[in-house]
């Protein structure tokens, strides 16, 4: 811990923890009335500021689409608190599990507990949705928690305080605000679980200080997820299709197709199909109230740095700029670049993206191209844009990926009854729906004897009983 996290910030932190850990020792894990009621609550308060956090998180964009808003951060929260709410009963029923002959008539069975008290580390490209959905599964397990989120989004973030605040008491679910002391202290805490979502260089510090006090972690991370267009695919269709996922919050979302393979020769017609269905998107860019703006400064010059690294290395760039319009750095908005010949040491290769730019990689052999993807480090997501079920089944065995969306971009994401999560250097761990459940749920294994029981018959004095029961169970 560096010492300019002040003792102030580690006492209101761990006052906070120690609070929610009594009332855990004095009320038990949050019951089953309670669990239902504040999955309901927090789904109809977050439709009750649905205008307020589209509000909230266009002032901390400078600018961002409030139909993008409503749609990836809001719809997703609801949609899994409903989902969570409608199901917990069922995902926490024990399990009964068979029990060897031998051992028989004993019995066994698994008990879902919750894990206690669980931190979770939000970040500022969808402030809502990634704050909010790992808290369904928390709440749907029963467990109390301490919420983190991004300073970068500080409006926002303040008004997820006030709405958790309508729902839970500060022993149930606590936000707390503040910088990156506030968030090296908080990962220093001594949780029952740790969901971390943001990048890799950062989730390699959280987990380190995790390990401290042997708190697991999710970590939701991010990487280069590749997209790869097969032959017999129509190039015009899937540009659309790819447009749409990586433009969608200027690039600023962790599964958005970070670079695309295409087949060598089509590079050109790609570029045309992709210009051609942006412009359609969006045929203007400065006033549009569709496109969305970079967050910050920060991440505005970190994006403007990776074109022009590509450029001095020999890249050839184009630029989507449907009406010809004057972007002023004032503004944050950046027209969509493609990327042609960029070589694989330039750094819009080998660093996440996480804005409007994408490198367009061509491919020989649709086996050269799978062996470019396993060659690097392992995605959030891999996309795939094929009608042939061989190399669709190919993709799906052979691809080691987070996730993975055929024939279009994103929508993985939004399936309640799927699993999220990443793989290698893209995270560890998954929630969303039952998954989030088991993820902040602990397994208990319960056997109970039988009344009447040949237990007996493996204690010592060992002899030839014991050497009849073993030539029977070693056989």
């Amino acid at each position: 811990m560096r010492d300019s996290v002040t003792n102030p910030t580690k006492e209101r932190l761990s006052a906070c923890l120690a609070a929610q850990r009594h009332a855990l020792r004095a009320e038990g894990p949050l019951t089953v009335e309670r669990r239902a009621e504040t999955l309901k609550g927090l789904a109809d308060a977050v439709l009750r500021h649905a205008d307020d956090f589209a509000d909230a998180v266009r002032q901390d964009f400078g600018h961002r689409s409030v139909h993008e808003t409503k749609l990836a951060d809001l719809y997703p929260v609801v949609a899994g608190l409903r989902h969570a709410r409608r199901n917990f009963r069922c995902w926490m029923k024990p399990r009964r599990r068979p029990i060897q002959w031998m051992f028989k008539p004993a019995s066994g069975r698994v008990v879902y507990q919750p894990l206690g008290v669980v931190g979770i580390i939000s970040p500022w490209n969808y402030p809502v949705q990634l704050a909010l959905a790992p808290l369904a599964g928390a709440i749907a397990a029963g467990n109390r928690v301490m919420i983190k989120p991004s300073e970068i989004t500080p409006a926002t973030s303040a008004l997820l305080e006030t709405v958790i605040g309508e729902v839970f008491k500060p022993h149930e679910v606590a936000v707390v605000q503040g910088g990156p002391d506030v968030a090296e202290a908080f990962t220093a805490l001594k949780f029952d679980h740790l969901l971390f979502t943001g990048s890799t260089a950062v989730g390699r510090h959280v987990m380190r200080a995790a390990s401290e006090n042997l708190v697991p972690v999710t970590l939701e991370l991010g990487g280069k997820s590749p997209t790869l267009v097969a032959p017999d695919y129509p190039l015009d269709k899937a540009a659309e299709r790819i447009a749409a996922g990586k433009l969608f919050n200027a690039g600023q979302t962790c599964i958005a197709p970070d670079y695309v393979l295409v087949p060598r020769g089509s590079e050109t017609a790609f570029v045309e199909a992709f210009k051609a269905a942006a412009t359609k998107l969006y045929p203007t860019l400065g006033a549009n109230p569709d496109y969305t703006a970079i967050v910050n400064d920060r991440h505005y010059e970190r994006i403007g740095r990776l074109v022009a690294d590509a450029l001095e290395r020999g890249a050839r760039a184009h630029e989507v700029n449907p009406a010809g319009e004057t972007l002023q750095a004032s503004g944050r908005k950046i027209a969509p670049v493609l990327l042609l010949s960029a070589p694989d040491d330039a750094l819009a290769l080998r660093e996440e993206i996480f804005g409007p730019v994408l490198p367009i990689v061509p491919y020989d052999t649709l086996e050269e191209a799978f062996g470019y993807i396993g060659e690097r480090p392992r995605p959030l997501a891999f996309y795939l844009f094929s009608h042939d079920k061989e190399t669709v089944e190919y993709g799906v065995q052979r691809v080691v990926a987070g996730g993975m969306a055929v024939n279009d971009t994103l929508l993985h994401c939004v399936q309640e009854e799927l699993p999220f999560g990443g793989v290698g250097e893209s995270g560890m761990g998954a929630y969303h729906g039952e998954a989030g459940f088991r993820t902040f749920s602990h397994a208990k294994s319960v056997f109970r004897q039988a009344r009447l029981n040949g237990a007996g018959m493996t204690k010592p004095p060992y002899g030839k009983r014991m050497e009849r029961l073993l030539g029977l169970i070693l056989r």
